[in-house]
């Protein structure tokens, strides 16, 4: 799939800190790519450049093979987005703050309002000023603005903030609909790793303003995801016995009771026989899948061996 959105050595610079420092995103046509961290990891400023809002201290941001400019105006047309909370004219009804981004856009679809009201569950509020909706119906509304003119890509910052699980379900399955019967593009970010995993077809993960790692959930789940987990008496003679006779250097000490070999070339047998050998006492031994939010434990925190 050809990438329709992309950023080189994105960096932004304020007051002599960089938010985030060489930052390369690179999202393909009719993908879900999920921008993951925590909050504070430098999500909301990226997507404030990509959408131009914020203009780069050094790199560049591509959308549609154009570099996009601060007159980048019909570009930025076919897309649709949400940064930071969603802000309105809180005296109108929902459906007229719909109408009046019609006409800032343009956009003169007949029931491409009442389909996105419908579509985010907001027809019966569609009359109700915006001040009497709640924090999960401002941020629907969001949705549906975005969602609106039917753009080509969707940026959307943390867009499940304020809602509920109900509701947060309906917004994945309204992403998977957008990108699987209409073809669009969506990146998100997000600090719910849960969230990301369910919906995502490729992640990006910041931390501290740096991007580690931009990875298929396809490639997660075939590669560096499963692990042999022990649980011991003694964590420490365990992994001293480890690195000493098996000379083993991928595995992480999880807890006080728990460790975790990454290295699955050795064979369980062996790591049964070669503790026992040495006095290390086993509870328990077994095979294990990692989650994402494994992965991205294991990855911010700079390595798996502890």
């Amino acid at each position: 799939m050809p990438i329709i959105l992309q950023t080189n050595q994105l960096t932004k610079t304020i007051d002599g800190k960089d938010l985030v420092r060489n930052v390369n995103i690179h999202v393909k046509k009719g993908e879900i790519y999920g921008f993951l961290g925590p909050n504070g990891a430098g999500k909301t400023t990226v997507m404030k450049m990509i959408t131009n809002l914020w203009k780069p201290t050094k790199g560049e941001v591509w959308l549609f093979g154009e570099k996009l400019t601060p007159t980048s105006y019909e570009v930025l047309k076919r897309m649709g987005s949400i940064i930071e909370f969603p802000s309105f004219y809180d005296h109108m009804t929902g459906r007229e703050n719909l109408k009046l981004h019609c006409e800032y856009m343009g956009y003169y679809t007949p029931g491409s309002v009442d389909n996105a009201l419908e579509i985010l569950g907001l027809s019966e509020a569609a009359e109700k000023p915006v001040k009497r909706y709640s924090l999960g119906m401002k941020q629907r509304l969001g949705i549906a603005r975005a969602i609106l003119c039917r753009p080509e890509i969707l940026v959307l910052d943390e867009p499940t903030n304020g809602l509920d699980p109900a509701g947060m379900k309906q917004i994945r399955d309204l992403f998977r609909m957008l990108c699987g019967e209409y073809g669009i593009t969506i990146l998100l970010s997000s600090h719910m790793l849960s969230e990301v995993e369910s919906v995502a077809d490729t992640i990006g993960i910041i931390h501290q303003g740096t991007m580690m790692k931009e990875i298929s959930m396809r490639e997660i789940s075939e590669r560096n995801t499963a692990c042999i987990e022990l649980v011991v008496e003694d964590t420490q003679k365990t992994a001293y016995i480890l690195a000493d006779r098996l000379q083993l250097e991928n595995f992480k000490i999880m807890d006080g009771k728990s460790i975790r070999i990454y290295d699955l070339r050795i064979d369980t047998k062996e790591i049964i026989e070669t503790l026992t050998i040495n006095g290390a006492k086993i509870i328990s031994i077994g095979k294990k899948t990692e989650s994402l939010e494994e992965y991205f434990l294991k990855l911010t925190e700079g390595g798996v061996r502890s």
